[in-house]
């Protein structure tokens, strides 16, 4: 089951972390279909936000196709954004460990290697978010 966590400092709106965490999960292959979300009543326990804003989440995830809201069942995974790069994730994943820690003996401090990796990261590939 996916863990929830809000970031109140990075300036995107709660629903949007949600459906954000959501996506990557899916892409990553931590979610699968006829996995069940958390109920909107457990995330609003955790994260002690509204539950408008759980349920705005969950929506957007519906009209996207991604889940399904099943009255009295709960919110369940419906489609999945893996795909064949998957068995690549995880020694990638575990080079990616190895310069966080290399960042982080460097003296670099979380917000550095963060804004370090994003502006690699947006020159090598482009992205423009």
């Amino acid at each position: 089951m996916i863990d929830f966590q809000l970031d109140v400092r990075s300036g995107i709106a709660p629903y949007i972390q949600l459906v954000q965490q959501v996506r990557h999960s899916l892409h990553l292959g931590l979610l699968s279909v006829g996995d069940q979300l958390p109920t909107v009543k457990e995330v609003v326990a955790k994260l002690a936000i509204n539950p408008n804003t759980v349920l705005k989440a969950y929506r957007e995830l519906e009209q996207e196709g991604l889940v399904s809201l099943r009255p009295g069942v709960g919110t369940i995974v419906t489609r999945t954004l893996a795909d064949s790069s998957l068995p690549a994730h995880e020694p990638l994943r575990q080079e990616l460990l190895q310069w966080l820690a290399h960042a982080h003996q460097a003296g670099l401090s979380a917000e550095s290697i963060e804004a370090l990796f994003r502006t690699t990261f947006r020159a090598t590939v482009g992205v423009t978010k």
